[in-house]
């Protein structure tokens, strides 16, 4: 994961998140949740729910190499968009965190953060990704369905209502 890469025209860079930024990665998946759950007090919703991205904050026991990884995407100096990957056991992985500000849905950079954690899921040993997603991320679960993500029986007690795995050996 040495090498940054940007999309044709230089403009977004995906690279391994830096411990400094952390803040603002959890400020953007905030931001971006309570748009997507229409939170009509935005500032309210994101206070409500920082604690429960301690993960984030603290990204590097969960997410750091050599059994994870935590990427952003950045615009010039804008972060767009976040993606991670952590262990549940020694052949899955867990994809998490997959978020992108609006205007950067559709453009290909969600399925650039995607190829970056599934090769470094392949490079690991894993065999098969999981996630977790909320019925009312529609668009999310379009985005896994076309990356090859089926629905499996709940493997935890998520408060999520979908659950997906994805086979690495046939994608």
């Amino acid at each position: 994961m040495g090498t940054v890469r940007k999309d044709l025209d230089g403009r977004i860079v995906i690279r391994p998140m830096r411990q400094e930024e952390a803040p603002a990665a959890r400020e953007l998946i905030l931001a971006v949740a309570a748009r997507l759950f229409q939170a009509d007090a935005m500032e309210a919703f994101i206070e409500r729910h920082r604690e429960g991205l301690a993960d984030v904050d603290d990204f590097q026991p969960v997410y750091a190499p050599p059994v994870g990884l935590f990427l952003v995407a950045y615009d010039g100096d804008t972060l767009v968009g976040t993606g991670a990957l952590r262990r549940l056991d020694d052949t899955t992985a867990e994809l998490g965190r997959m978020w992108l500000l609006e205007p950067y849905q559709g453009g290909g950079v969600g399925y650039r953060l995607w190829r970056e954690l599934a090769d470094f899921a392949r490079r690991t040993g894993y065999q098969r990704v999981r996630l977790t997603t909320d019925i009312v991320s529609t668009r999310a679960i379009f985005f896994y369905e076309r990356l090859g993500f089926r629905p499996i029986p709940p493997y935890n007690d998520s408060m999520d209502a979908i659950f997906m795995e994805i086979d690495l050996n046939d994608n």
